[in-house]
């Protein structure tokens, strides 16, 4: 098995100050390289190969200076030091490292702050919409957004080939599997949790199974939720079918609710004021009269007996 590498910081020198002691050694450097061939006129002369040294040291200041790094804050370097881990320097500043070390960030090329660099700010992942089935076998589109950071620097560049493709692939994995955990929407149970109707319980699941899924890389995921949810669209039409006959049928039932009840309250009412007394025939009538015209879909055009209602 693998070996896990955790991040070690790495403490670094100052980089101001090996930046001055550089500057000065190439001067003198310099100044040596103009004054032995000048103090020495015979060419023959031993001294004459003493030229070499400051033209040697000339070209070690100069590897010195691919120890300067300058890091920005949130931003570090993962650094290694002949095939090891060296350590990560995240904290903003200017600093001297062995100029020996290498830096890695397999995924620099994607996130976009340099080749080098790994960022430690919240990045946003949006990944395609993908089709999936529900618990009802229903096939759904859906896609997410997660909000994102590196904790583990070492995690991220050495436990994982490359994390940004890592964590693009668990996403996808992610949302597979708690999509087919939940129905797309409520069928019998109003208790039932599902992907339309329950957003921030369907989003702490997706976020805690997502966790888990990449802490071995050294990511947090700091939220994750579902940004687009439709059907497919070979079934499309016959669930917006379904959805207005549910709507239908539910706007229907709450119309004959209020209809009884008015017609109710309007036979009470002509009772208690004796206004007019109905046999079991007339209240029969009158119930079915009420009921149309408080039920029907078209307005009710009246028509005036002018006669007795017997």
């Amino acid at each position: 098995m693998n070996e896990q590498i955790n991040e070690r910081e790495l403490k670094a020198a100052n980089g101001w100050g090996a930046l001055v002691l550089v500057i000065l050694g190439m001067l003198v450097s310099a100044a040596f390289c103009i004054i032995i061939p000048v103090a020495v006129n015979d060419e023959n002369s031993v001294l004459n190969a003493f030229i070499v040294i400051p033209i040697l040291a000339l070209c070690a200041l100069g590897m010195l200076c691919a120890g300067f790094k300058v890091v920005n804050p949130n931003e570090s370097y993962v650094l290694t030091l002949f095939g090891k881990y060296y350590g990560t320097l995240k904290e903003d500043g200017f600093y001297f490292v062995n100029p020996f070390t290498a830096a890695i960030n397999p995924a620099g090329n994607v996130v976009g702050i340099g080749a080098k660099k790994v960022s430690l700010k919240a990045m946003t992942l949006v990944n395609d919409k993908q089709k999936v089935n529900d618990e009802d076998g229903n096939p759904i589109e859906i896609g997410v957004v997660v909000i994102w950071r590196i904790t583990d620097t070492a995690r991220a560049v050495f436990n994982v080939d490359n994390y940004y493709s890592f964590i693009s692939t668990q996403c996808d994995s992610a949302i597979r599997q708690v999509a087919r955990q939940y129905p797309y929407d409520v069928s019998n149970d109003d208790n039932e949790k599902t992907l339309r109707g329950s957003a921030q319980e369907i989003a702490d699941v997706l976020k805690a199974e997502l966790q888990e899924r990449v802490d071995m890389a050294g990511i947090e995921i700091m939220e994750a939720r579902i940004s687009h949810l439709a059907y497919a669209p070979e079934i499309a039409a016959a669930m917006l079918q379904r959805q207005q006959a549910s709507a239908i049928i539910a706007a229907r039932q709450k119309i004959v609710d209020g209809a009884v009840s008015m017609v109710d309250m309007a036979l009470k009412k002509l009772s208690e004021n004796n206004i007019v007394e109905l046999d079991d025939e007339r209240k029969a009538q009158m119930v079915s009269n009420l009921l149309v015209v408080l039920c029907g879909n078209k307005d009710a055009q009246p028509i005036v007996n002018s006669g007795s209602i017997y």
